[in-house]
């Protein structure tokens, strides 16, 4: 079951974007994630792959209200997977607020995810979380903070020498060694003195005399060592300091990205991808955004030739694609390049379906190679209503008809049946959109998706047995569940979530309103 609309004014909201830019005429691929606000990126590659961990932003928040972590992941920086919520605040027993901006890293065959949370009856700590997938799920690694000194915005850096550093910090900037366990560290926390030299001088502040303000991002490029920043709050820029080594000292270099984009805050990841280097940012461009409904965008760049980083200007379309998308492979549904009058939530088959589907919704897919030509289309579908149409187009939301799938009621929200249908005209590489038409209300969910080049009679299959047959129009506090989920999650069971809980498929599902995921 589910709350009935309880994100309707966001829903509104990403309409109007549509609105904003003309029937079918929708270009903008920044920001990268429409389904929720977004915060605070910290991307890593890995496995060929570029994986963005963010923080999340309650619809209609009006303080830093986040109560879990994202992750998203491309293979093109044009078309971004949703793999939902991967951690929450009841990973860390002695936390209970501010899922804040954290970052992971890969080491020992594991993954280790730095976050800040506020502790129970006290101040902002730093947590630390392991994981044997970079996709989770999550464990806490050692029962209690890592450090704890009231300061925030964790960010990790392994050197060549094997080294790990974690530097943290608002208003002071901080680090400690960390073992080669990456849970526990040599020494004490040591405080990076802030020098005019090293990070800047900002006028006006005498408490703070230098421009650093929190986000550190730390890497190693060519020799050099970064030090990236949120720099004179408020509105925040972004800056950089350039470095000897991974404790400096540091040589302040300049503005990368100047304030602006609707929020008073923004917070960077820098990373080289398939010979391209890239710079992630938060701002408040999407309808509704602020300060504090933020949402993640990226931009290519190009080092300049003595390794100084260019002002990176904040942009609607987003890096280029790079390559194209195989149409022949199954797809992902929650896999787009932008979207509109949907959401996304965990789905009984496994993964995350796109959900709450609404007339006039859309998903564009970018950079699709049809090739010489598709002939028809299946799709994995489920309707707790009377179902609807996947409209099948190429350029806009109003570009070329080139199919039409109807999606019948199935008898529940996760009751899924595979549907194929005719396709014709859609040859070369084209921006695929699916466009959803129907009734009122929500029409139906959408697991999947694959083209094929031979021809076919529009079939549907068997409908899988229902896991929720109504979506409930009241919150409700039942607890169910447990067993091999709450061992295998630790999450599962008990009474920390309200809402109705279930294990499906091994996995557990938490579904008291739009946004729950398993973690």
């Amino acid at each position: 079951m589910r709350i009935s609309k309880p994100w309707a004014l966001s829903q509104a909201l990403l309409f109007i974007t549509a609105t904003l830019h003309g029937a079918g005429l929708v270009r903008a691929d920044n920001p990268i994630v429409q389904t929720i606000y977004t915060a605070d990126p910290a991307p890593l590659v890995y496995n060929g792959r570029v994986y963005l961990f963010t923080g999340h932003d309650e619809d209609g928040s009006t303080t830093y209200t986040m109560k879990d972590w994202r992750l998203f992941s491309t293979s093109d920086m044009a078309n971004w997977q949703d793999h939902g919520i991967t951690m929450g605040l009841t990973t860390f027993s002695w936390a209970n607020a501010n899922a804040w901006a954290g970052q992971v890293i890969a080491r020992n065959n594991k993954f280790y995810y730095y976050v800040p949370v506020r502790r129970t009856n006290g101040g902002m700590a730093i947590g630390v979380a392991v994981s044997d997938s970079i996709t989770g799920p999550w464990r806490d690694a050692i029962g209690k903070p890592l450090v704890e000194n009231g300061e925030i915005d964790p960010t990790v850096y392994i050197d060549d020498d094997g080294q790990a550093y974690l530097y943290w910090g608002n208003p002071n900037l901080w680090y400690i060694k960390l073992n080669s366990d990456m849970t526990s560290y040599s020494g004490s926390p040591t405080k990076i003195a802030l020098t005019t030299a090293g990070f800047g001088t900002r006028s006006g502040n005498a408490d703070r005399p230098t421009t650093f303000e929190e986000g550190p991002w730390v890497y190693k490029r060519s020799g050099r060592y970064y030090l990236i920043y949120a720099a004179n709050c408020c509105s925040e820029d972004i800056r950089y300091s350039i470095g000897t080594g991974p404790l400096g000292p540091w040589t302040y270099k300049g503005v990368i990205m100047p304030s602006g984009g609707r929020s008073f805050t923004n917070h960077p990841g820098i990373i080289d991808y398939k010979d391209n280097s890239y710079f992630f940012y938060h701002n408040g461009a999407l309808p509704g955004g602020s300060g504090y409904t933020r949402s993640v965008c990226v931009e290519r760049f190009v080092y300049n030739s003595d390794g100084s980083i260019p002002t990176i200007a904040q942009t609607s379309g987003g890096p280029p694609q790079l390559g194209t998308l195989d149409p022949y492979v199954r797809q992902e549904a929650e896999t787009m390049a932008f979207s509109s009058g949907v959401k996304t939530e965990s789905c009984s088959e496994g993964g995350i379906d796109v959900s709450y589907i609404t007339n006039g919704g859309y998903i564009k897919v970018k950079g699709v190679a049809f090739g010489s030509g598709a002939k028809s289309l299946s799709v994995r579908v489920a309707s707790g209503s009377s179902g609807g149409n996947i409209e099948v187009r190429l350029g806009s939301t109003s570009g070329t008809l080139v199919g039409t799938c109807s999606v019948p009621g199935t008898g529940g929200w996760q009751a899924w049946t595979t549907i194929t249908c005719n396709i014709s005209g859609a040859t070369g590489t084209q921006d695929l959109f699916f466009r959803f038409t129907g009734g009122s209300g929500n029409l139906f969910n959408f697991n999947w998706w694959q083209f094929s080049n031979g021809g076919t009679t529009p079939t549907t299959t068997t409908a899988a047995t229902a896991t929720s047959t109504t979506r409930s129009t009241t919150a409700t506090t039942t607890t169910t569940g447990g067993g091999a989920c709450a061992t295998l999650y630790g999450q599962c069971g008990g009474s920390t979530w309200t809402g109705p809980k279930c294990c499906v498929q091994g996995t557990c599902k938490y579904s008291n309103d739009w946004y729950s995921q398993c973690l």
